[in-house]
């Protein structure tokens, strides 16, 4: 039953991580519900272990119909994997409860601009070119690959974010290119706890085909209805991570 649960959940974080990212807010804590005393860093294993495989489905799926700067993602997501690591090695001597209690402003002021931006993300226009394109997306990959290895929530909706507002990306570019370096980065915290023995790879593959499949899904309804769809979604999944961290960090 247990196996149940947290596979149908993993389905479901699957089918919107793969649109806008935020996957983690319905996953973890399901696994924290049915899994109330496990060490939280063997949930946190299961968890990257499910989201990697659904991430780098989805890159492949967009990759098939989204035209990808491939010259200046892959090395973006290289940077984006060493920041991860960098910052799942701060988390251990350093605690992150300071962002714990910051995370819902900054996540209220993405939805504010994002909101008062009709037209936000909507035109497909790089800002940058070449060289330019590949040195802010790796600056970009080793701030939010080094954010999600040290605390994690919203880190795909980050990405998405930066992506339309700072390097000029649609919604749906720029969730395509999100899904890569958030691959990079899943992974680098997978091996991490794999290493430190923290993931139950019983649990972890199951929930990672099921993880796919929803993955699989919504990544074909965001390449259906495109940018105005991905937006929307993007909004919804923000305003539900406010609500998420804010009763986290003040209220519980």
């Amino acid at each position: 039953m247990e196996l149940l649960l947290v596979s149908a959940a993993s389905l479901l974080a699957g089918f919107v991580d793969s649109i806008v990212g935020g996957g983690g807010l319905i996953l973890v804590p399901a696994m924290f519900a049915v899994f109330p005393t496990t060490h939280p860093a063997t949930l946190f294993g299961i968890n990257k272990g499910a989201a990697v495989l659904g991430t780098a489905a989805a890159t492949v799926q967009y990759a098939r119909r989204v035209d990808m700067p491939w010259r200046s993602l892959l090395p973006a997501a290289a940077a984006a994997f060493i920041g991860a690591m960098a910052g799942a090695w701060t988390v251990t001597v350093i605690s992150p409860d300071f962002l714990r209690r910051a995370l819902p402003f900054v996540l209220g002021a993405v939805l504010v601009y994002t909101l008062m931006r009709k037209d936000l993300g909507h035109a497909h226009d790089p800002a940058f070119a070449g060289r330019r394109l590949t040195a802010a997306a790796c600056v970009m990959g080793v701030v939010i690959g080094f954010y999600d290895g040290f605390f994690g929530p919203g880190t795909g909706s980050f990405f998405v974010f930066l992506f339309v507002r700072w390097l000029g990306f649609d919604f749906l570019h720029a969730s395509a290119s999100a899904k890569l370096l958030n691959t990079a980065s899943n992974l680098a915290a997978l091996l991490l706890f794999a290493l430190k023995g923290h993931v139950w790879w019983h649990y972890a593959l199951v929930m990672a085909l099921a993880n796919v499949v929803g993955s699989l899904a919504g990544t074909r309804l965001a390449l259906k209805h495109g940018s105005g769809f991905v937006r929307w979604v993007f909004i919804v999944v923000v305003g539900a991570l406010i609500l998420k961290t804010t009763w986290d960090a003040w209220l519980r």
